[in-house]
């Protein structure tokens, strides 16, 4: 069946083609005086046929297409949704609307992804620029977006000393786990372990620094079988934390880089018959909306995911409306939120 166009339309409601696309665009701006009876008859025509305006037509009018591009990392982690969330919050108040990529940075097509999506016509782009690190075909065409002057926000961790030339919505998770560590260390944890689950290997170090550099300033000595290093994954950091709970002398501690590993350790935990937090305490990281709903509660750190995203969707716009403006940084804390899954060492 043949796709209803504006002259159909018109010719139902019994008016031009031109007060179709005025009345459509609603663009005429008072230069052109339509009638409320004829508007509601257009309207009426266009319910009648399911006539639907051609975007890419608008687009090119106009100029704008009314679309940002989004590109998270990691699909399965509730984390990076949260991000999502808040930019399509940010989006839809706009009147944007946003179309989604994800891209693990080990995905080995993640070259082509970003390039296809750079080839789309969209008006800027939010991106956790993750995959980009490594690669020095992505880092050709983020230079080349960034030459078109492509508004681009990334949403990133600051620790790790991008130099990229975008608007940043930066926070990252070194002092929540410096307030981590000195609370389990206050608690007389002394062996903490520590569940490295990461895509690549330079992720996660904020974390990680933290952790050795809180041991080192108690006094305490950095052991290398206390850390894990494994993939991304529930089974990964399953499979982590039943390494350590099996040594000879185990941690009477975890921390797993994200709430999404502590899930998976959680489960290691009960599976060996301890118990969370009288035999093992156990903190993440991120406050994925699961975190207050695990028995027990899960301790965990927070850097707001959506507000990062509404963050980046400000900034975006800002520089939508000023192509010029220097470089934009907006820096949000994380905070350590305590709940049931953090206990004293036990007496051994």
């Amino acid at each position: 069946m043949k796709r209803p166009t504006q002259r159909d339309v018109a010719r139902l409601a019994g008016v031009s083609r031109a007060t179709v696309s005025y009345v459509v665009n609603d663009q005429s701006g008072g230069r052109v005086q339509i009638s409320e009876e004829t508007r509601q008859r257009v309207l009426a025509a266009i319910a009648e046929l399911g006539y639907v305006p051609d975007a890419r037509a608008q687009a090119l009018r106009s100029g704008s297409t009314k679309t940002i591009g989004l590109i998270i990392p990691d699909i399965h982690n509730p984390h990076f949704w949260e991000m999502a969330d808040g930019v399509e919050q940010g989006a839809s108040a706009a009147g944007y609307h946003v179309l989604l990529s994800s891209i693990p940075p080990e995905n080995k097509s993640a070259e082509d992804i970003f390039e296809s999506l750079s080839h789309r016509r969209i008006d800027g782009l939010i991106m956790v620029p993750s995959f980009i690190r490594h690669s020095q075909e992505a880092k050709r065409i983020l230079a080349h977006l960034i030459k078109r002057q492509v508004p681009i926000v990334g949403m990133m961790a600051g620790y790790r000393g991008e130099s990229y030339d975008i608007d940043r919505v930066v926070s990252d998770y070194r002092d929540a786990t410096v307030e981590v560590m000195n609370h389990l260390l206050s608690l007389q944890h002394r062996r903490i372990g520590f569940v490295f689950g990461i895509a690549v290997p330079d992720f996660g170090t904020d974390r990680l620094f933290a952790y050795r550099e809180s041991l080192q300033a108690a006094g305490l000595p950095v052991d290398p079988d206390l850390i894990v290093e494994c993939g991304p994954t529930l089974e990964d950091s399953y499979n982590a934390t039943r390494q350590l709970l099996e040594l000879p002398s185990p941690p009477t501690a975890l921390v797993a880089i994200n709430d999404l590993l502590a899930i998976g350790a959680l489960r290691a935990i009960r599976d060996l018959n301890l118990s969370v937090p009288e035999d093992v305490s156990l903190v993440g990281y991120d406050d994925i909306p699961l975190a207050k709903y695990l028995v027990p509660r899960l301790s965990t750190a927070s850097k707001d995911g959506e507000r990062m995203g509404q963050e980046a969707v400000r900034l975006l716009l800002a520089r939508l409306q000023d192509p010029d403006q220097p470089r934009q940084e907006v820096k949000l804390p994380a905070r350590l939120i305590l709940r049931e899954s953090i206990g004293p060492a036990p007496c051994l």
